[in-house]
């Protein structure tokens, strides 16, 4: 933590269809960091995460209104986890608090994690006591997080999500980890340091829908779990083991069978049509979770960048020309740079 003040502190959020939520973020954030304008240097720093709506209309808007404005067009849709690695690599802050843009992480909460981290903490995550999901969101991550803790080879707290504030040593090792299917409060729970928890009550979502419907909630759950664990490679010899002690038992009934009673050997033909349908479900299955590992290595092994940048616009500039793709210097105004990846925001492999 650096000794000189005034310190400073970027917000990163990542955005994806937040057109309803954009005005109403940065004019509460503002308010709500007012108070600590003589202690803190802040700025804002959002990633346009592909957007289908006019969000990346509303985040420029920003800028011409507000300097401590950083808005990153990505290329595409990267995914949230990736954004928010985008925002992280755009700024040398000295603290970092990550937050996800629908308003239900409450910004005056984020003074609570400013607070922890002036106690020393390097890594202060806020914890949800309560949230205002549908009973299937909070049973479906309930399970997710009873899961991870028994299968992740480290602890990673339960109702946490990516909100949390992130001292500068912490971010420059997180910029460490490049993998593609990234699941970063797992990372941030590997990379250690000082670790502490906020406790708040979660709100509803303001406007729009969720970024993560069940199919993404599902990836992004198989993420942490074969992210972090090879347990479920070890399920599958367990199992193997399994069936081929029940088929040593079989084996020896039907010896037992033909040597003791073969007036009442029966041909089993239904039996085996069964035993077989089972044993080739078990190993389609156990093919399936070794292939899910598999993809992972072959997508780590091409080398490819996490993420492209269309454009970096920070408060005060111009708007960018159309259909170019330049890149700033983040928060810096350097020299304009044709690399639309992200080795141009720091962030090579």
């Amino acid at each position: 933590m650096s000794d000189q003040w005034p310190r400073r502190v970027s917000y990163v959020f990542p955005i994806f269809n937040e057109s309803g939520n954009i005005e109403l973020l940065h004019r509460t954030i503002s308010e709500v960091v007012a108070p600590l304008s003589d202690r803190y240097e802040f700025s804002f720093v959002y990633v346009n995460d592909g957007s289908e709506d006019d969000s990346l209309a509303k985040l420029h808007e920003l800028t011409g209104t507000d300097d401590r404005v950083t808005v990153i067009d990505l290329s595409r849709n990267f995914g949230h986890q990736v954004a928010v690695t985008a925002g992280l690599d755009a700024t040398d802050a000295d603290a970092v608090i990550v937050m996800d843009s629908d308003m239900q992480d409450p910004p005056a909460v984020s003074l609570e994690l400013l607070e922890r981290w002036e106690d020393g903490y390097d890594v202060v995550y806020a914890q949800r006591r309560s949230r205002q999901d549908t009973v299937f969101k909070r049973s479906t991550a309930h399970g997710f997080y009873w899961l991870l803790r028994r299968l992740a080879d480290i602890d990673i707290p339960e109702n946490t999500g990516d909100f949390r504030l992130l001292d500068r040593k912490v971010v420059d090792e997180l910029r460490k980890y490049r993998e593609h299917n990234r699941f970063l409060r797992g990372l941030v729970s590997y990379v250690g340091f000082r670790q502490t928890a906020v406790l708040f009550d979660r709100d509803a979502r303001h406007a729009g829908s969720t970024g993560y419907p069940l199919r993404k909630m599902l990836r992004f759950a198989a993420d942490g779990i074969l992210g972090f664990s090879a347990a479920p490679l070890k399920l599958v010899a367990r199992i193997g083991y399994s069936i081929s002690a029940l088929s040593l038992l079989g084996i020896l009934y039907v010896l037992g069978v033909k040597l003791l009673s073969p007036e009442s050997a029966v041909p089993g033909w239904a039996f085996m049509t069964i035993a077989m349908f089972f044993l080739g479900g078990i190993q389609i299955s156990m093919l399936g979770l070794l292939g899910s590992y598999i993809g992972r290595i072959y997508t780590e092994s091409q080398g490819r960048p996490l993420y492209g940048v269309s454009s970096v616009r920070s408060g005060g500039e111009p708007a960018p020309a159309p259909r170019r793709r330049t890149l700033r210097a983040a928060q810096g105004g350097g020299a304009e740079q044709r690399v639309p990846t992200e080795a141009a925001v720091g962030g090579s492999r």
